[in-house]
């Protein structure tokens, strides 16, 4: 006799997931970061209008700029060392202190003390580098694994939005107010930085207690034997070198030489680093909502897209094509951020997360400088044509070959099957 089966409740839908911005605490993280951002993408346009002024001459703006980059290196090493060592929030709060200090001294220096600036800008670039690995073990403190790559989302959608507001935010004050006024200004987003992100955990490496500690070289060593602990942590750091280094200084070099002299206007230049910003939102948009069952490999096919800015500018194609390129680059490049800045947080060991995050900002903001230095003599030896399309095949086969490590189809030592 068949028996009539026991109705079950019907489940109910589960509700959508919660926008990560309405956590009080990654809110208030993220407003800071967001203002960090919105500072250091002022700074360099604030730095321009002073030339326009004749506040500042050319030479002097190249020193400022260049004292900066080498505050900037010089302490993010140590910020990753400190923020393993110390709550992080503390780390956030010294370091922005330090770069908007420097506001003051900037405007003091302006059209008085070139050497009062180059001071100050070292101080700015290395404030920001202090704090740049802090924040990034903060999110791991403030965000619980499941939401961190949502929560990554949201921290590079507050760059790239800082790329594109920050200089026209800056223009339009200039309308109002002089340069010194606009250096405070600067300053005083450093301290909304400071003083806004909520406390996270203490620091992982602060729980040993007070027993004595090797000093800072053998602390960053350690960091880097964590770091090789995960090949495709260095698979991935060595392909965003290559497009960084190669793909982004070859293009930051020819793409306005070929608007000039190819397009005959200035059009394209603005045109294809808008769609690049609004490609990289975009970007970070999707990687917000979707996880690729292989990240790793999803990841470096976005890298990889790069390779199609350089690849634009090698033949005379139509400018929508070159527009079209950056902004397929820029989508790209977060289709890589996102889940690598995830993978780190979840993979590196939480003592360490600061030092190997400083190593990723050291080597690829490190190395983009000698890239720079190199494109434009290869340029002038070989023609822009050659140098492109060596770039543009460096960028799409570097990250290929970066794929084939183990361990970089998921990101992971292990696969998720295996973690489950």
């Amino acid at each position: 006799m068949a028996t009539t089966p026991t109705p079950t409740a019907a489940k109910s839908p589960s509700p959508p997931p919660r926008s990560i911005l309405r956590d009080p605490s990654f809110l208030r993280l993220w407003t800071g970061t967001t203002a960090s951002g919105l500072a250091t993408w002022a700074l360099p346009f604030v730095l321009g209008l002073a030339v326009l002024h004749r506040d500042l001459g050319a030479a002097g703006l190249g020193l400022v700029l260049a004292a900066r980059t080498a505050g900037f290196l010089a302490a993010v090493a140590v910020g990753g060392v400190l923020a393993d060592r110390h709550a992080r929030r503390a780390v956030v709060l010294w370091s922005a202190l330090a770069a908007g200090a420097a506001a003051p001294l900037l405007a003091a220096g302006l059209g008085r003390s070139l050497v009062l600036m180059t001071a100050a800008a070292a101080l700015a670039g290395a404030g920001q580098g202090a704090c740049r690995p802090a924040f990034q073990a903060l999110v791991a403190e403030t965000v619980e694994p499941e939401r961190r790559q949502q929560a990554n989302a949201a921290m590079t959608l507050a760059v790239r939005a800082s790329t594109l507001a920050g200089p026209a935010l800056t223009a339009l004050l200039a309308a109002f107010l002089d340069v010194r006024t606009l250096l405070l200004g600067i300053g005083l987003l450093w301290l909304v930085a400071a003083f806004v992100p909520a406390r996270g955990a203490a620091a992982p490496g602060a729980a040993a207690g007070p027993a004595p500690r090797a000093g800072f070289r053998a602390e960053f060593l350690e960091g880097i034997r964590e770091a090789r602990r995960h090949p495709w942590f260095l698979a991935g750091l060595a392909a965003l070198v290559c497009v960084v280094s190669l793909g982004y200084s070859a293009t930051s070099v020819a793409l306005p030489l070929i608007s000039r002299d190819r397009y005959g206007t200035e059009w394209v230049l603005a045109a294809a680093m808008t769609a690049y910003t609004v490609g990289a939102l975009a970007g970070a948009l999707l990687m917000a909502r979707r996880r690729p069952r292989s990240q790793g490999w999803a990841a470096f096919a976005g890298l990889a897209a790069y390779g199609f800015a350089p690849l634009s500018l090698v033949l005379p194609v139509h400018p929508a094509v070159v527009v079209a390129a950056y902004a397929v680059s820029g989508t790209g490049i977060e289709l890589f951020n996102v889940p690598w800045f995830t993978a780190t947080q979840r993979e590196v060991a939480p003592d360490k997360l600061a030092r190997v995050s400083s190593l990723d900002f050291l080597v690829s903001y490190g190395l983009a400088p000698v890239g720079l230095a190199l494109i434009a003599p290869a340029v002038t030896a070989f023609g822009v044509a050659p140098v492109l399309a060596v770039c543009a095949a460096a960028c799409f086969l570097v990250p290929a070959a970066a794929a084939f490590v183990p361990t970089a189809r998921h990101f992971a030592r292990t696969a998720p099957a295996a973690r489950d």
